[in-house]
């Protein structure tokens, strides 16, 4: 059968689509900016005929209404990585919460810990050929896509054709919605003088023909910001934003000096504005893939002069990093942090960097403590941590002692709190 016949056989408005979940299944969600809104927002507007239905993604970058207290007994969120739109109601009990590491995420889909009954994605309409691309969100939703029982798709000529691993056919899409809206967007981020200083001491550490792991915010933007003087470097990434567009454009990333997928800027999910969308559309620059490859330690090793760049909430003076808790309460997750930092240990010249603030809440606080906050996770162990960054300085952590970890940190520690942190280290039997 013509796939042009299959097509207009499978479409659907989104209202009469989402009548196909039924009460204690479980729904997996294209990630982050990627989310298909039109289906969402209908199987929200049914949520009182539904009972126990369970909403499984990563970071929600739309409304998650179905986190909303008066759908309780209605949905049921599954956090794989908590975000601003969802981390109430996780700490308040309402939705719950998944300990993974991102590249491990398609693995429960297609080996049964957590079975898809349906996926809602969003794709680019199709090529000549029936192929429709999933743009800026391959990441786990390609597999939760093979793996579901039905997979209702939003048709949305506003997300880009990216190119890689990212294509399904029409005849792997049981519901077609066809309906364009703007893709959600994240806006540049506001970069301060401690972002900036953190930039600069960051951008120290990364060599000419380097390949590049970022992460989200001011942090990795103000980084960006100091490469601009670098030669011939390159991204494989689980994601990237704007910041990398206007560093390809001018001429300082051109992935000349990669050692896998030489000439193209990897990843596996995008976030940004609507100009970076455009700028990955049909863009042969750029490959997408399942985060199952991008994240996988053993492929990130094969890139020469890996550099990892991510944040923390907390690290100790033994070199543990917190980044996914607040004490007891979660606000995120491990994400990809550890895929890096562990791929970056198999890169030849590769580098893994925890980059934080000195201070938290106003400068109350210290980022950098004796021990992590009770109640806190391990993020990334101390066995795993190479570079600790604040705007005070560098701290290299690999192979040191632990008194000598405790006082490279205690140096980039914010003078205000350095004194007090020799106290209670000794007072703890760090010897300094």
């Amino acid at each position: 059968m013509n796939w042009k016949t299959v097509y207009d056989m499978r479409i659907k408005d989104a209202t009469e689509a989402v009548r196909a979940i039924e009460c204690g299944q479980r729904v997996v969600i294209s990630h982050a900016c990627g989310e298909p809104q039109t289906l969402v927002e209908a199987m929200v507007a049914r949520g009182s005929e539904l009972q126990a239905v369970e909403i499984v993604h990563m970071v929600a970058m739309g409304k998650a209404a179905y986190c909303r207290p008066e759908m309780a007994g209605h949905f049921r969120h599954n956090s794989l990585f908590v975000g601003g739109t969802t981390r109430q109601a996780v700490n308040e009990g309402r939705a719950d919460f998944t300990p993974v590491f991102f590249c491990e995420i398609p693995s429960l889909f297609r080996d049964g810990y957590l079975p898809v009954d349906v996926a809602l994605v969003q794709v680019s309409p199709p090529d000549q050929n029936g192929f429709c691309s999933l743009g800026i969100s391959v990441d786990y939703t390609l597999q939760a896509l093979r793996s579901a029982r039905l997979v209702i798709a939003q048709v949305n000529r506003f997300m880009p054709r990216t190119l890689g691993d990212s294509f399904v056919h029409v005849s792997e899409l049981d519901i077609l919605v066809p309906w364009d809206e703007p893709l959600i967007e994240l806006p540049k981020p506001q970069i301060g003088e401690v972002e900036e200083r953190i930039g600069r001491n960051v951008a120290q550490l990364v060599p000419d023909g380097a390949t590049l792991q970022l992460g989200i915010g001011a942090i990795p933007d103000a980084v960006l910001g100091f490469l601009t003087e670098k030669n011939d470097l390159g991204i494989h990434s689980e994601m990237f934003s704007d910041g990398v567009v206007e560093l390809y454009e001018a001429g300082v990333i051109n992935n000349k000096a990669k050692t896998l997928h030489p000439g193209k800027m990897v990843a596996t999910f995008l976030m940004g504005t609507r100009s970076l969308y455009d700028f990955v559309h049909d863009n042969p620059i750029v490959e997408m893939h399942s985060v199952d490859y991008t994240n996988n330690p053993y492929i990130i090793g094969q890139n020469d002069r890996l550099i990892s760049i991510n944040s923390a909430l907390q690290v100790d003076l033994y070199g543990q990093v917190c980044a996914d808790t607040i004490g007891y309460r979660q606000f995120s997750a491990v994400g990809g942090q550890v895929d890096f930092v562990r791929g970056a240990r198999l890169s030849q010249g590769g580098k893994s960097i925890i980059a934080v603030p000195s201070t938290a809440s106003g400068g109350k606080l210290s980022r950098i403590a004796v021990h992590l906050e009770e109640g806190a996770a391990v993020t990334t162990s101390r066995n795993d941590v190479d570079y600790i960054v604040t705007e005070y300085g560098i701290a290299g952590l690999r192979g040191k002692t632990i008194r000598q970890r405790a006082n490279a940190l205690i140096e980039i520690a914010h003078p205000q709190f350095r004194e007090k942190l020799k106290v209670e280290a000794k007072k703890h039997g760090i010897h300094l």
